[in-house]
């Protein structure tokens, strides 16, 4: 993490205030959140709408924190505590940690696209882990606030940083990417997520493709390759970077030649290698993410033969395709962390064509953010179902009523329930499961489906 004095700090930002009374105070990390102090920290408030971190000041110093960021517009500053006056904290925050990146000869790795970037993160850092000292985008730290924190909690050491880069409207991954400077940038796909705020899926391509903006001379971008959005605008490449693409079709540079799933992962193998790689994660859909992962890590010289070692001991941020078990025996697929509908046709994709179970329940919920076209996504995922695959189906809320409303063309309508509370939801599934069961819940962040999974272990 960033180990600087108060007057280093002063050489990588402008400070409005006189310091040298505190000049030679140690600066050790950085914390917008008092809960999450520790010794030596800068603390960072922010002003907003309805809240202002200015209040916490002197509570985070009281913590722990050696000094802090104060907003100049915000009245009486407490100038008998080490406190940092400056234009704007956001501001500061972002320049400090651009100035930051700028001392480390870290190299850096950027992930975006609508589904599966967290996922591809994970795998691209175990991967590169084989070989270097890596550090990660932990949690959701992928925004403005977000992606500066992770910047400025590498290690002097560290010699790969994986950063993802998340956004809801233009310009958020543009910012982003020329702050961090990737030298490998990975596009995971272009969904339908952000179609309320970006209007179309050529808009949100658009918005993807930014990432290419701060990427570095003779760097690479990876992209899945099946995408016509992206195809579109990458074929005709004029920058000086190495273009790469994965897909499942025999186009790309890399792609699958067999895939062999089960409730343990997928085993498969490349256009580009002999070896059978095993994936302990559960989708096909997560081939393509180790697809991509692969494609970067081979750019930073991990040979094929190795990268079984990184897969080996990859654990997935939590509520991503996380197999766990119920109190009654019963499997479940806890994917409740998000929800698109590309996202959620592949979890039902994998539902589907998982063996070994004789009862397969889906639980889903809303897809958010979806625009004026939001009911006929519902009713296309409900269309979309297998009915000799998939036993019954469970919906919670009113956009998933849809859901409903599409798989009782398919599916007998004593087995398709919707809900618009979670608790009888809950009792109806456990009168349905037991140990020859395999549920899968999934739905958008604002849905909180994770109360279902607790509820059944």
């Amino acid at each position: 993490m960033i180990t600087k004095t108060v007057k280093e700090i002063s050489e990588m930002i402008k400070l409005e205030n006189e310091i040298s009374s505190f000049q030679n105070t140690i600066i050790s990390g950085v914390s917008i959140d008092t809960r999450k102090i520790q010794p030596g920290n800068l603390f960072v408030p922010f002003k907003g709408e309805n809240q202002d971190g200015h209040r916490f000041v002197e509570d985070a110093i009281k913590k722990g924190a050696a000094a802090a960021l104060w907003q100049k517009d915000v009245p009486n500053p407490p100038l008998h505590l080490p406190v940092l006056l400056v234009e704007n904290t956001l501001l500061a925050l972002q320049e400090l940690a651009r100035n930051y990146r700028h001392m480390l000869g870290v190299r850096i790795v950027g992930v975006t696209g609508s589904n599966g970037k967290t996922t591809t993160k994970d795998m691209t850092a175990n991967l590169l882990s084989i070989q270097y000292k890596v550090q990660k985008t932990e949690g959701n730290f992928n925004n403005e606030i977000g992606l500066p924190l992770t910047i400025l909690a590498l290690d002097h050491d560290t010699e790969i940083a994986v950063l993802e880069m998340g956004m809801s409207s233009r310009g958020e991954i543009d910012f982003l990417t020329r702050l961090a400077e990737p030298e490998a940038a990975i596009i995971t796909n272009i969904g339908e997520s952000h179609l309320l705020d970006l209007g179309s899926r050529e808009g949100i391509a658009e918005a993807k493709l930014e990432i290419i903006n701060g990427l570095l001379e003779n760097g690479i971008i990876t992209y899945y390759g099946d995408e016509p959005l992206l195809d579109e605008k990458l074929s005709d490449n004029k920058g000086n970077y190495t273009i790469s693409t994965f897909g499942r079709s025999g186009r790309n540079d890399i792609y699958p030649v067999n895939i062999e799933q089960n409730d343990t992962g997928s085993t498969f193998k490349t256009n580009v290698s002999d070896i059978d790689f095993k994936l302990p994660v559960l989708g096909s859909h997560n081939v393509l993410n180790a697809l991509a992962a692969m494609t970067v890590a081979s750019h930073f010289g991990i040979p094929f033969e190795k990268m079984n070692e990184g897969f080996a001991g990859l654990k997935l941020t939590n509520m991503r395709t996380e197999l766990l078990q119920g109190k009654k025996g019963e499997k479940i697929i806890n994917d409740a962390y998000n929800a698109s509908p590309t996202s959620m046709h592949a979890a039902i994709e994998l539902l589907t064509h998982l063996p070994g179970y004789k009862n397969k329940i889906l639980v889903l919920g809303d897809m958010l953010e979806l625009g004026p076209q939001e009911k006929e996504f519902h009713l296309k995922m409900g269309e979309s179902i297998d009915p000799e695959k998939i036993g019954y189906v469970f919906t919670y809320g009113k956009l998933a009523e849809w859901i409903a409303e599409g798989a009782k063309t398919q599916l007998p309508a004593e087995r398709i329930f919707a809900f618009a509370e979670k608790q009888p939801l809950i009792e109806k599934l456990e009168q349905l499961v037991d140990k020859e069961t395999i549920v899968l819940v999934k739905a958008s962040r604002g849905m909180q489906l994770e109360d279902i999974v607790a509820a059944l272990q």
